[in-house]
């Protein structure tokens, strides 16, 4: 037999080998069909720990994403695997395990990684970028290579006049189109922001209701807009993705990456970081955070839920000084770590340079008072940050502690808007408002998904500090440290065994939750998981 007869029959053969260990072993090899994964909890005392638990299939809708997700082909280049290798674990988080994929029938590991790997891309991103994502992913990343997929979508080609409508506000011209989206007789009313370039976004929340034109700040002076309409489709296929590395738990509070921290990080101005700052700007933040910094990019109008930072107006949430100005430090940490359940993602694998370089051209370009040209005012040169104030360090969590932090919880009235359970469903949560006139919820602290960090040093440091521009006020003055240092932990422990993508609780049983609540137990990583060591005495 020559050469080309033996590379004929070893390519059959590796094909067939390749479709029996691939296609045909894992329905009968029982490590492969396993669902026993290890995932982080956090217990009843506010401590994270690693333990053995069982995967959960897709829900209905998540399901159906996946299976938009196989239709349009996104496995070609978006691989679902972690390796164990070097970088890997650092630039994605844990190895996948083999649970990861009981119900995954055919499996997407994929081939390639023309794109980002996807196996821990759950709750990475929000719900709203993603959406802009979809519409047009250079939107956000101007060098990304990937299609728009704007066939998700409802996108009528005609577009709408904006008319007069209730002292609320404007409305949209009543044709065809927005009969079938809106109510025009309905009393619920729905706020809508266009972009700058007129494009106006309707989410399925905002369907079957009244819409107003919401333009406080002047975002979209024009006449008519353009819609781009969620649908179902869209909807699934960001469940699907949203559920992506979600049966580790809570694995991103312990992320190294995310973990960094550095408020009394100073730079002194310099031109030439100012330079290369604006580069890093326009090649990742103007799609969000626009031009101008004002918070209105091509994507704010997919943000109906948190419109995006305005600079302009010098008031930032995420700090730890007592004004509304942060050190460089704040900002780093809030560029590192992201805004958890929004569209402003972390930031860890972008180079620290450009990072601290990006610091630079917020604070002493974007961060400018214009109102008046002639005399433009930079609020970081007119009125530096106050001096970072001092926090301790914890006490050590345990039950007593955390019953306090209920009472304090109730002395404070955070459940007026965070809701009894903490769900953000209190009876002062409808109506309110940020800074800017846009609508404003409180957080849903039942997920564990912490805006500002979800250490209970990063929750300690919110309710001192408070989050400017929001009702979320500051509490440094109005209760002692003790008190605040309880409260945080009480804040932790609402999302206390529960599922960090649906806030639902998590079946465990009694005496493992008492095992798990135990401070002494200690489980550092997937390897030493409560559930895979022998009981300890």
């Amino acid at each position: 037999m020559n050469a080309r007869g033996v590379a004929l029959v070893a390519g059959v053969g590796f094909f067939f080998l390749a479709l029996v260990t691939q296609g045909v072993l894992p329905f009968f090899e029982p490590s492969a069909t396993t669902n026993h994964v290890t995932a982080v909890v956090r217990n009843d005392i506010g401590q994270l720990k690693w333990m053995e638990t069982s995967a959960t299939s897709y829900t209905p809708l998540e399901n159906r994403g996946r299976l938009i997700y196989l239709r349009e082909g996104c496995w070609y280049c978006h691989s679902q695997y972690v390796r164990p290798v070097t970088g890997e674990t650092r630039r994605w988080g844990p190895v996948s395990e083999a649970g990861e994929y009981a119900y995954d029938v055919p499996h997407l590991f994929g081939t390639r990684r023309i794109g980002p790997d996807l196996t821990r891309v759950g709750l990475k991103y929000g719900d709203e970028w993603h959406l802009a994502h979809f519409w047009d992913p250079r939107m956000l990343t101007p060098e990304s290579i990937m299609d728009p997929y704007r066939g998700l979508f409802e996108a009528p080609s005609e577009a709408v006049k904006i008319v007069a409508g209730t002292p609320s506000g404007q409305t949209l011209e009543r044709t065809a189109v927005t009969e079938k989206l809106f109510d025009f007789t309905s009393k619920e009313q729905v706020k809508l922001t266009p972009n700058a370039e007129g494009l106006l976004f309707v989410p399925l929340a905002a369907q079957g209701k009244y819409p107003v034109i919401w333009t406080p700040n002047k975002e979209y002076a024009g006449g008519s807009v353009k819609l781009a309409i969620e649908t179902q489709d869209v909807e699934a296929l960001i469940a699907y993705v949203q559920k992506l590395g979600m049966n580790r738990g809570k694995w991103r509070d312990l992320f190294e990456p995310e973990l960094m921290d550095g408020a009394g990080l100073s730079m002194p101005r310099s031109q030439e970081w100012i330079g290369h700052g604006k580069e890093v700007y326009e090649r990742r933040c103007v799609g969000c955070h626009g031009v101008h910094g004002d918070g209105n990019g091509p994507a704010a109008t997919f943000m109906y839920k948190q419109r995006p930072r305005n600079f302009t107006q010098g008031v930032f949430k995420f700090r730890l000084t007592q004004g509304s100005l942060p050190t460089d430090g704040d900002l780093l940490r809030t560029i590192t770590r992201g805004v958890r359940g929004t569209a402003m993602p972390p930031w860890y694998d972008l180079p620290l340079n450009d990072r601290l370089a990006v610091i630079q051209y917020i604070k002493y370009v974007l961060a400018v008072d214009r109102s008046d040209p002639t005399k433009p005012q930079s609020y970081f040169l007119e009125q530096p940050p106050d001096v970072p104030l001092y926090i301790p360090p914890p006490p050590a969590p345990t039950p007593a502690i955390v019953a306090h932090g209920k009472e304090v919880w109730q002395n404070a009235k955070c459940w007026q808007c965070h809701g009894t359970t903490g769900k953000g469903d209190g009876e002062s949560a409808a109506g309110l408002d940020d800074d800017f006139n846009f609508p404003i919820r409180p957080a849903d602290l039942t997920g564990g998904q912490f805006k500002s960090g979800s250490s209970v040093t990063d929750i300690f440091r919110t309710i001192s500090t408070g989050f400017s521009g929001t009702p979320m006020p500051s509490y440094h003055d109005a209760f002692p440290d003790a008190d605040r240092w309880a409260l945080a932990y009480y804040i932790l422990t609402l999302s206390a065994f529960t599922d960090p993508l649906t806030g639902e609780p998590l079946k465990i049983s009694a005496a493992d939750r008492a095992a798990l609540d135990d401070p002494k137990l200690q489980t550092p990583g997937p390897e030493q998981a409560y559930g895979l060591l022998p009981a300890q005495p």
